[in-house]
């Protein structure tokens, strides 16, 4: 987690320095998503004058929707996500402004600032298809990262509704990883990882979208005709369950599953945090 210890009373000239001739557009919000500083960079990608930013004041002709064409999720609701969670969350967004619409990423980081939970949220342009921008893939496994997961997700769900087929998010907890990473070394702890990586990729259908969601946990992204995931969620237990050997030791993985089965009427976001919730609550664990 990122951390700003500066006194509130210096907010303004600290952050002036700190984003003066940035290329990436920078907000800083508070709890409820109200916005308390940016830069010009940030006003011009969502395509607002800076005192609009400020005052919570948009145009009439203004808006901003995901990556489907959505409504997004109330920003206090993103804040409080981020909060939470205590790790970055990355979404797509689609800025409306009277005819023109550009499409940006937006990364969300839970900061501290003067003793008070922010959030830092990053901006960037997206010039290319999301397969196509640079650093999207994992460098340790070669997966999908978080920010290609959401994108995955958002579009199995659009499928599931448009065609009546279900999604389900399979989340995999690697236990113990610290305590691997403290008796073996940090080496040995990444080459279970990327086993466990080449594990899920060959042992899953083609067609399911494995990433990495964190540095302990992985995703899998599943649409099919019925049922309720369970079957997918047991299959990427067991294919990543099973012994490895790791330098010269043999070990199994202790791994925690989760999984939400939705028909693609739930959002991004609540999906995912209905399934971190089931995973730390031991709840639908195979």
């Amino acid at each position: 987690m990122s951390v700003l210890d500066v006194a509130a009373a210096q907010l303004a000239p600290v952050w002036d320095e700190l984003v003066s001739g940035l290329n990436v557009g920078m907000l800083l919000t508070d709890d409820r998503g109200q916005v308390l500083a940016t830069n010009d960079v940030a006003a011009g990608l969502m395509q607002l004058d800076k005192a609009d930013m400020l005052t919570g004041t948009r145009p009439h002709d203004w808006e901003v929707r995901d990556d489907t064409g959505s409504p997004m999720p109330d920003w206090a609701d993103l804040a409080g996500q981020v909060l939470r969670a205590g790790c970055p969350l990355s979404i797509p967004l689609v800025i409306i402004s009277g005819h023109t619409q550009s499409r940006i990423w937006a990364d969300y980081h839970a900061v501290t600032v003067g003793g008070r939970r922010r959030v830092l949220v990053l901006l960037q342009s997206v010039h290319t298809d999301v397969s196509h921008s640079s650093g999207l893939l994992d460098p340790l496994t070669g997966l999908p990262g978080r920010v290609l997961l959401l994108d995955r997700l958002e579009q199995s769900l659009v499928r599931s509704r448009s065609r009546g087929t279900l999604s389900t998010l399979v989340l995999i907890d690697v236990q113990q990883l610290a305590d691997f990473n403290a008796a073996h070394g940090f080496e040995r702890g990444d080459e279970m990882l990327s086993t466990l990586a080449g594990r899920l990729r060959e042992g899953l259908k083609d067609e399911h979208t494995v990433a990495r969601y964190g540095g302990d946990e992985f995703a899998v992204v599943a649409e099919h005709p019925s049922g309720t995931g369970e079957r997918i969620a047991a299959q990427a237990r067991e294919v990543a369950g099973w012994p490895m050997r790791v330098g010269r030791k043999r070990v199994r993985p202790g791994l925690r599953v989760s999984w939400v089965t939705t028909d693609g009427h739930a959002s991004v976001h609540s999906v995912l945090a209905r399934a971190e919730h089931q995973l730390t609550s031991k709840v639908n664990t195979p």
